[in-house]
């Protein structure tokens, strides 16, 4: 009997960094490079917008740029400084599943700057002035996304699917509600998630073994704040999407009409499905000669661009396509992208496109983990939402991935009848 799926496996070569389970489950991720200087710290805290209670939205955004405020020891704007004068690099990012803050510096400095990072990251102090002050940074920030079109359509998509899921919620949150903080809720909210379990520290280059063991244990193992308890976020599985949810915005001086549309896939659980999605996407509208790109935009010019994309996540994953066009093309625009869907569930691909996109994502898999930066953010995002050895699988289960397996998520996972769909048009 014909395998209809192709079978999960391991990575069959070694895992090139280090894998070390400290103190109370926190997790340390090494990979020593000795032809580099650098050397980066990811630390990434399951601490997203999927773990803030409902009456908490915005909180993990929030509570990333008071990070920055500093600790008892150290003052606001210090750590800046004094990483900056170091000559290093330091930001943050927020996301649905996950929050991380990451250094880059030169080896020789290492040691001297990475304390910083772990004390204000693990005891923030959140003082009431600064949170009042930051306040107004980040309501300026939800105010500036409403005038980013692909902002507004890209949020109005995810709410338009993700009905029950936090997914479906700004990560930002929401100005009525984050006006009603207060610093305690966001002291209980750090001293409940930013423990040891909840951590993957993460470090990439010039730094041997035992020095970032040694840097561990002095540094982080022993430093985390006494527990807290927040209130409880409770994260709801999303049914499948049943008909057309359709959701249209119209927006003063809008130039050209955005129309997204979107399919819930399967989360991190059902990765290899995960893998033939991102394929999916690529073969629907990823590369400048995927199927909607040439026919749509080369071909009989009915959009300015499109694109599509899938994201990852940790419960229910999401692919899009999306397209900038007039207004008179809009209903042709979306039923393009239905025939082309119909067409993947009924037609298998040859195999010579199979083996172009199949090269090309393999490829951009290359070409993103070739600095230190950009493979500490790899394991520190499979170690995250699953475990880091599956940061390397990629390419080889690309290239496992059969025509028939395709047709097989496309009609499970896509349709041309059940989707999101977010218009935005101008007045």
């Amino acid at each position: 009997m014909q395998q209809l799926f192709p079978r999960f496996e391991e990575p069959q070569s070694p895992f090139p960094a280090t894998i070390f389970t400290l103190d109370q489950g926190l997790t340390l991720v090494h990979q020593y490079i000795a032809a580099t200087p650098v050397v980066v710290a990811d630390i990434w805290v399951r601490a997203g917008a999927i773990t803030e209670p409902i009456q908490w939205n915005g909180m993990a955004h929030f509570l990333e740029h008071m990070i920055f405020k500093g600790s008892k020891r150290i003052p606001p704007g210090w750590f800046d400084r004094a990483i900056e004068n170091q000559g290093g690099m330091t930001n943050a990012a927020t996301s649905h599943d996950y929050a991380h803050f990451y250094l880059t510096t030169g080896n020789h400095c290492f040691n001297e700057t990475f304390p910083y990072l772990a004390e204000i990251l693990l005891q923030a102090e959140i003082p009431d002035c600064e949170f009042i002050r930051e306040l107004d940074v980040v309501l300026e920030e939800i105010r500036g996304s409403y005038d980013d079109p692909d902002w507004v359509s890209f949020q109005t998509l995810c709410e338009t699917i993700y009905q029950n899921h936090p997914y479906g919620r700004s990560i930002l949150g929401e100005e009525e509600q984050l006006l009603k903080y207060t610093p305690n809720q966001m002291r209980c909210f750090h001293r409940t998630y930013y423990q040891p379990e909840n951590m993957t520290v993460v470090m990439v280059g010039g730094i041997e073994e035992k020095d970032a063991l040694k840097l561990m244990e002095k540094y982080v193992s022993n430093q985390f704040l006494v527990r807290s308890e927040s209130p409880v976020a409770i994260a709801e599985a999303e049914p499948p999407l049943i008909g057309i949810r359709r959701s249209e915005i119209q927006i003063p001086r809008l130039e050209h009409c955005r129309l997204s549309m979107g399919w819930i896939g399967p989360g991190v659980e059902n990765l290899e499905a995960g893998f033939g999605l991102d394929l999916l996407s690529a073969v629907l509208a990823g590369s400048a000669t995927s199927r909607l790109v040439q026919e749509l935009r080369e071909e009989e010019h009915l959009v300015l661009d499109i694109c599509s994309n899938f994201s990852l996540q940790q419960d229910s994953s999401l692919l899009t396509v999306s397209a900038w066009l007039e207004t008179e093309d809009l209903e042709e625009v979306e039923q393009r992208i239905c025939d082309r869907i119909r067409q993947l569930q009924n037609e298998p691909i040859s195999e010579l496109e199979l083996v172009r996109f199949k090269r090309m994502l393999c490829h951009d898999y290359t070409f993103s983990t070739e600095t230190p930066g950009q493979l500490a953010g790899l394991y520190g995002y499979y170690g995250t939402i699953a475990k880091p050895e599956l940061s390397v699988i990629y390419p080889a289960e690309i290239r496992k991935i059969k025509p028939y397996y395709l047709q097989i998520l496309a009609k499970q996972y896509l349709s041309a009848d059940n989707y999101g769909i977010t218009i935005l048009r101008p007045c």
